[in-house]
């Protein structure tokens, strides 16, 4: 199974943020060269900041959406971020896997939750089963919010999901997972900050014309 994050040496992903779409073409060809398999299959979304997921299959059409999950092998979902959190999760028990766009709106709104949902209630995945990871994405020392969205953290979440104005992204996420029965031994949270580490993703707050790396996953 392929578990990748790809970094801006593999130069920008998304159609969205460019208008040279030419370049993201080549970018996905090398991508699939590098990671051999068939670039004409991979499978992105129209990443609208939501909680809604999507089941898909070989043939599907890009969704509207912010979580993708399949059981085709042969069939790479890519999640698309500078910030948010890229969020790969599979069973390989049976083979299901799916893709999640985790930025404030979507955690708010339980996104990841919604996904493991779908996979245990239309793929018949068993929850402990499930593997999860957290790809990089601004942490808390750098997710720093507005005094009234710190306060609906706190109204919502809580006191330890706050330092000061600074929203833990990752641990709401990681507390939605525990809450829908996934095992902690089972979530791998990455440490890296896209904003002020010296590693190499594109960051949107360190940069607003910046491109966007990937999470991806692939069943061989």
């Amino acid at each position: 199974m392929l578990k990748v994050f790809t970094t801006i040496e593999d130069k920008n992903l998304a159609f969205h943020v460019t208008d040279d779409i030419d370049s993201v073409k080549l970018a996905r060809k090398a991508l699939a060269k590098k990671y051999k398999f068939d670039h004409t299959t991979l499978h992105s979304m129209d990443q609208i900041h939501s909680n809604i997921v999507k089941n898909i299959s070989m043939q599907s059409p890009i969704q509207t959406c912010d979580a993708i999950i399949t059981d085709q092998p042969n069939t790479p979902l890519m999640v698309l971020v500078a910030d948010c959190i890229p969020i790969l999760f599979f069973d390989e028990t049976i083979n299901v896997i799916a893709v999640a766009h985790a930025g404030r709106v979507g955690t708010f709104n339980n996104i990841a939750s919604n996904t493991i949902r779908k996979m245990v209630d239309n793929y018949n995945c068993d929850v402990t089963n499930i593997q999860v990871v957290l790809g990089p994405s601004i942490q808390k020392c750098c997710y720093e919010v507005s005094e009234e969205m710190a306060q609906e953290v706190l109204n919502k979440f809580g006191a330890k999901f706050l330092d000061n104005r600074n929203i833990d992204l990752q641990a709401i996420n990681k507390h939605q997972l525990l809450k829908i029965g996934v095992l902690s031994s089972n979530i791998e949270i990455s440490s890296i900050c896209t904003k002020c580490s010296n590693h190499p993703y594109f960051s949107y707050r360190k940069n607003k014309s910046c491109g966007r790396f990937a999470g991806l996953i692939m069943i061989d």
